[in-house]
């Protein structure tokens, strides 16, 4: 008995040797910039930057694959702290929001049929594009919100999604969510925005929809070049974006709007 139980012993003491002499041979040593890195990130692990996770967009930071200031969820305040660590000067990018171009709840976009399949935007689109009776407005069953993991998104009583501006990141998961392309991420400061996203011919557009865009090009008009008419839909170009809100008087089917993302909901 104790013949054997000293045999087990030193078989676990010799084992054990082998584990650690394997393990310190075997080990790769990180970077310690990379421990510091992790320690300034949100944690969030949202794939945003586009590494599975904080801790290797840290080791990409590190190896030179990701930029300092690619994190979209920490904002300047993390650039400029990843910067610091990697001994870089890096330029502040202005703030980025979601923004739903359709504002067509079924109060103003019916459905055209009764969907009762599961509830994922992407499973009602292949049902011949949707229950909507615009074709390319949100669907509202929720896959952008199910992408997001801030909170940032509701489903409205109406049937649609709405961003909640004081909670977006950028992180852009909902944009890669929605199944009709009708998410972008626009810049902070602008105010004035094309809330719709049909591409059909006027009276088909308006049929579909009681705000749909009818590429009337009055806005295009006034604008001077920040919003152009294209595939017969007003779009605004963002580098250019107009400041004068009298635009949306222009629209005669308030596909237009004036909206404050840096606070309120839209």
């Amino acid at each position: 008995m104790l013949v054997a139980t000293a045999v087990l012993a030193g078989l676990g003491l010799v084992s054990g040797l082998g584990l650690g002499w394997a393990a310190r041979f075997f080990a790769v040593e990180t970077d310690p910039r990379q421990e510091a890195l992790l320690e300034l990130l949100p944690g969030a692990n949202c794939g945003g930057c586009g590494c599975a996770g904080c801790n290797d967009f840290a080791g990409a930071v590190v190896s030179g694959a990701a930029p300092v200031d690619g994190c979209p969820v920490g904002g300047g305040s993390t650039a400029q702290a990843v910067a610091g660590v990697m001994g870089l000067s890096v330029e502040l990018k202005e703030r980025r929001v979601a923004l739903i171009h359709c504002q067509g709840g079924n109060d103003l976009a019916p459905r055209r049929y009764l969907y009762n399949g599961l509830a994922s935007c992407a499973s009602a689109a292949q049902l011949g594009g949707g229950d909507k009776s615009c074709l390319q407005g949100c669907l509202g069953l929720g896959d952008c919100q199910g992408a997001c993991r801030f909170g940032a998104i509701a489903i409205l009583p109406s049937g649609i999604a709405q961003i909640l501006a004081e909670r977006c990141t950028a992180c852009g998961k909902c944009v890669g969510a929605c199944p009709k392309g009708i998410i972008d991420l626009v810049p902070e400061r602008a105010r004035i925005h094309v809330l719709c996203s049909n591409t059909d011919r006027g009276p088909q557009a308006r049929k579909a929809c009681q705000v749909a865009c009818i590429a009337c090009k009055k806005c295009e008009k006034a604008a001077g070049g920040g919003i152009a008419v294209t595939d017969f839909l007003a779009r605004v170009d963002y580098a250019l974006a107009p400041t004068d809100e009298a635009l949306v008087e222009q629209c005669p089917n308030g596909s237009i709007r004036v909206l404050d993302l840096r606070s309120k909901r839209h």
